[in-house]
């Protein structure tokens, strides 16, 4: 049975977001778990934030569902409800379909860190709460675009 060190697991920065809406998530820490180890139906995610760093814009998902949970600090979970700080040991989840978008923020002094999982869909489409933003098809290369279908440059 393969077993790896989590922090061995190659690190990535930032987001694919489009400019302006990289900026708030440009100095996450992404370390794909489950790529690591080849799986397919599922992603698993080691998400680090420091204070000031948003895990992601305001999104929800079509055909894919999330659960996240707290490791370490106590991020702030927006929701269309409203902010929510977590502890470690805090869990939430996201079914697919629920058009609740949703995001954590490191608003505390030191680092948080999040366990990420979620289903693997080819026919994906996520679409932001907040801004002019959507990803149709994500699982299959889609393109961010803005809600008219209008794709962002690069």
């Amino acid at each position: 049975m393969p077993v790896k060190r989590a922090l061995d697991v190659p690190e990535r920065r930032g987001s694919n977001y489009p400019s302006p809406f990289d900026r708030p998530c440009r100095e996450r820490s992404d370390r794909s778990l489950g790529d690591a180890f080849g799986l397919g139906d599922f992603g698993v995610h080691l998400l680090t934030l420091a204070p000031g760093v948003w895990s992601s814009q305001r999104h929800w998902h079509s055909r894919e569902e999330e659960l996240v949970y707290v490791l370490e600090g106590t991020p702030t979970l927006v929701t269309d409800a409203g902010a929510r700080i977590l502890e470690p040991g805090d869990v939430a989840g996201f079914p697919a379909g629920t058009e609740n978008g949703h995001h954590f923020v490191n608003e505390a002094e030191g680092p948080v860190r999040l366990l990420v999982v979620g289903s693997r869909n080819a026919s994906d489409d996520a679409f932001y709460s907040d801004i002019d933003m959507q990803i149709l098809g994500r699982g299959c290369g889609g393109v961010y675009s803005k809600k008219n279908g209008e794709p962002y440059p690069g």
